[in-house]
C-alpha cells in the first residue's frame, strides 16, 4: 500500500509543490507558528532520500569526473553569476530580492532531482555523485558564495549557517548512506518503501509552513511580485536548458546529458526557504518560495523534452540497424 502511495505522489510531485504553496497562504496563521520544526522536518526529508545513496555508485561515478566537474560549475559559478546579473538588471534598488534570486541557485542540487534522472534513464551513478559530492561542499560553498556576490548588502551569518547545512543535510545523508551500506537489501528496501512516502508529505509540509511565513509577501499579488515571479521562471527555467545545452556542446552519453540536465537544473529549494527565513529578512524567502511553484513543474516539461529528443533518437538508431 504504501508503495503504491509513493508511486502516486511521485506523479503528482509537479503540482505537490505549488499546491503547497497555495496551501500555506491560505491557512497561514495555522501554519507559521511551526517555523521552528522545519530544520528537523527537513533532516528527516535529507535522511529518507539518501537511502538510495552507496559509496559503491559514488567510487564508480568519479571514474569519469569530467560531468561531475561540469554540473558543479553549472551549480555554483555559472547560473549563480547569471542569477546575480539579472537580479542586478531588474532590481537595481532592491537588495534583498537580489539575494533571493542569488541564493534561490547557489544551493546544492536537489535529491528529487534523483528521481527524475531515474524515471527518464538517466546515469543513476552519476546523479548519485552530483548529489553526495554536492551536498558535502554545501556547508562551505553556499555561504563562500553568498558573501562574494552579496556579502556587502547584507551581513551573513557563515558559522549558524555552515552549521545549519550540517544538521539539515551532511548529518542525515551520512545516516542514510550508512543504513544503506549496513543493512540488508530486504530490510533496506522496507525501510525505503516505508519512509518514501512520509519524505514527501514532510516535503509538503516544509513548503507549506515556509509559505505560511511570507504569506504576508506574497497573499497580495501586484506588479512587483509578478516581475519576481516572471524572473524567478527565467533563472529557473534557464538552469535546465544552460545543463541541457552544456551536455550537447561537450558531446556527452545520452544518460550523461538527461542526469546534467535534472543535477543542473534542479535545487533542494526547501533548504533554500529554510535558510532564507532562518538567516535573512523575510523579503529574501520570497524569490526561493515563488520557486517552488516552478521547479517540478519544469522537471516535468524538460523530462517530456528529453524524451522526445533522445528516444526519437534512439527508435531511429534501431530502426537503421534493422534495415542493415
Amino acid at each position: 500500500m504504501l508503495k503504491n502511495i509513493n508511486s502516486i505522489m511521485e506523479k503528482m510531485l509537479p503540482f505537490l509543490t505549488p499546491s503547497s504553496v497555495v496551501i500555506g497562504i491560505v491557512f497561514s496563521t495555522i501554519f507559521d507558528d511551526f517555523s521552528q520544526l522545519v530544520p528537523w522536518i527537513f533532516a528527516f526529508i535529507t535522511f529518507a532520500g539518501s537511502l538510495n545513496l552507496s559509496f559503491h555508485a559514488f567510487k564508480q561515478a568519479l571514474l569519469h569526473p569530467l560531468p561531475i566537474f561540469v554540473v558543479l560549475l553549472l551549480l555554483h559559478l555559472f547560473i549563480p553569476l547569471w542569477a546575480f546579473a539579472v537580479g542586478h538588471l531588474a532590481f537595481q534598488e532592491d537588495s534583498f530580492t537580489i539575494i533571493g534570486l542569488v541564493l534561490a541557485v547557489i544551493i546544492p542540487t536537489g535529491v528529487t532531482s534523483f528521481i527524475w534522472v531515474s524515471i527518464h534513464k538517466g546515469n543513476l551513478a552519476l546523479a548519485l555523485a552530483v548529489i553526495l559530492i554536492d551536498t558535502f561542499i554545501s556547508p562551505f560553498v553556499v555561504p563562500a558564495s553568498l558573501l562574494v556576490l552579496v556579502g556587502r548588502t547584507v551581513e551573513i551569518d557563515v558559522w549558524n549557517m555552515m552549521s545549519g547545512l550540517f544538521f539539515m543535510i551532511i548529518l542525515p545523508s551520512i545516516l542514510g548512506m550508512l543504513v544503506n551500506e549496513w543493512t540488508k537489501k530486504e530490510l533496506k528496501q522496507r525501510i525505503a518503501a516505508v519512509l518514501s512516502p512520509f519524505s514527501k508529505i514532510a516535503l509538503s509540509l516544509v513548503v507549506i509552513i515556509n509559505s505560511a511565513i511570507v504569506a504576508p509577501y506574497l497573499a497580495n499579488p501586484n506588479k512587483k511580485l509578478i516581475l519576481i515571479g516572471f524572473f524567478v521562471f527565467l533563472i529557473a527555467t534557464s538552469g535546465y536548458f544552460f545543463s541541457w545545452m552544456a551536455g550537447r556542446l561537450l558531446k556527452f552519453q545520452q544518460d550523461d546529458i538527461i542526469t546534467l540536465t535534472f543535477t543542473g537544473g534542479m535545487r533542494n529549494i526547501s533548504a533554500g526557504a529554510v535558510l532564507a527565513i532562518t538567516y535573512f529578512p523575510p523579503q529574501v524567502a520570497v524569490p526561493v518560495v515563488l520557486g517552488m511553484l516552478f521547479q517540478q513543474v519544469l522537471a516535468s516539461f524538460y523530462g517530456r523534452m528529453l524524451e522526445k529528443v533522445y528516444h526519437h533518437a534512439l527508435t531511429e538508431k534501431k530502426y537503421a540497424a534493422n534495415a542493415k
